[in-house]
């Protein structure tokens, strides 16, 4: 499947790295941020996945706040939560 991702060349950026971080997995803005080459970046690292057109397939659900928190989510954190515990279980299964 093919997927084109309309955006900034800074949110495609953004989100073709969330699409790398592993079922199960889950980063902080910060680490996206130097990813992309654009360490203090983290902010706007978060507009950018808040910006995402396509949540589920581009798995914006797995960037979480440095200390681990579950910030900001579409959908809401309760969601956010709920989809990082299945695809835990998941991961958990298969090993």
């Amino acid at each position: 499947m093919r997927v084109v991702l309309i955006g900034t060349d800074f949110e495609v950026k953004v989100w073709e790295t969330l699409l790398r971080i592993p079922v199960g997995q889950a980063v902080t803005y910060s680490s996206v941020a130097n990813q992309i080459g654009r360490p203090t970046a983290s902010r706007a690292v978060g507009a950018a996945v808040g910006k995402n057109p396509i949540s589920f397939v581009v798995p914006c659900h797995r960037v979480v706040g440095t200390s681990g928190a579950l910030t900001g989510y579409h959908w809401g954190v309760p969601r956010k939560r709920a989809i990082l515990g299945w695809e835990a279980g998941i991961v958990s299964a298969a090993h």
